[in-house]
């Protein structure tokens, strides 16, 4: 079964996010799902061919990962935004951010820098499902540096693709203008 591109075009119109790179980011994730599935057949075509040991297949599998996680991360991306409001501070969410990180405005502080440090990657809250901790963590690359065992809560992509046609050089802008478009019911209820 081959994983087809979900429609994000209801995001276009989004305040401070332009069509040009709305579309252009669309294209990019759909490049994403037709290289996880061609990924995925040659793999299988590979593995019936007997060729499982080889350097080509073991580059595959690689290559899947990176690819894989970069159609699913843009999913949950475009999937935490649309939204218009803040988040409800007595809410769920709210409160378990006070928990662990002190305050909400603690948590956005530590999120906020992460999404700031130098480099190109996402950043991402986590729900740790083993404890039901949160934590902000920094990934570099699609495959690179995901907490094993966490759920992806919130996800920001802060690779220049995102921001730069609209925002230049100044991802900050473009920190505070992905904060006014979060849908937090979403993010909320990516908690389980």
């Amino acid at each position: 079964m081959a994983y087809a591109a979900k429609d994000y075009s209801d995001l276009v119109g989004m305040e401070g996010f332009s069509q040009t790179l709305l579309n252009n980011h669309f294209t990019l994730y759909q490049g994403y799902v037709t290289n996880t599935n061609k990924l995925l057949e040659l793999g299988s075509a590979m593995l019936k061919e007997g060729k499982a040991g080889t350097p080509e297949y073991a580059e595959l599998k690689r290559r899947l990962g990176f690819e894989f996680n970069g159609m699913r991360l843009h999913e949950y991306y475009f999937g935490n935004l649309g939204g218009k409001g803040n988040l409800d501070r007595s809410g769920r969410l709210a409160k378990k951010l006070a928990e662990e990180f002190g305050s909400y405005d603690d948590w956005e502080k530590d999120f906020r820098g992460t999404a700031t440090m130098r480099g190109i990657g996402w950043a991402i809250l986590y729900l740790d499902n083993a404890t039901g901790r949160l934590i902000n963590q920094w990934i570099n690359e699609h495959e690179t540096g995901h907490l094993a065992g966490g759920t992806p809560v919130l996800v920001l992509d802060v690779f220049e693709h995102a921001f730069m046609i609209d925002y230049g050089l100044k991802r900050g802008d473009y920190i505070e203008v992905f904060f006014k478009n979060v849908n937090w019911d979403v993010v909320e209820g990516r908690l389980m």
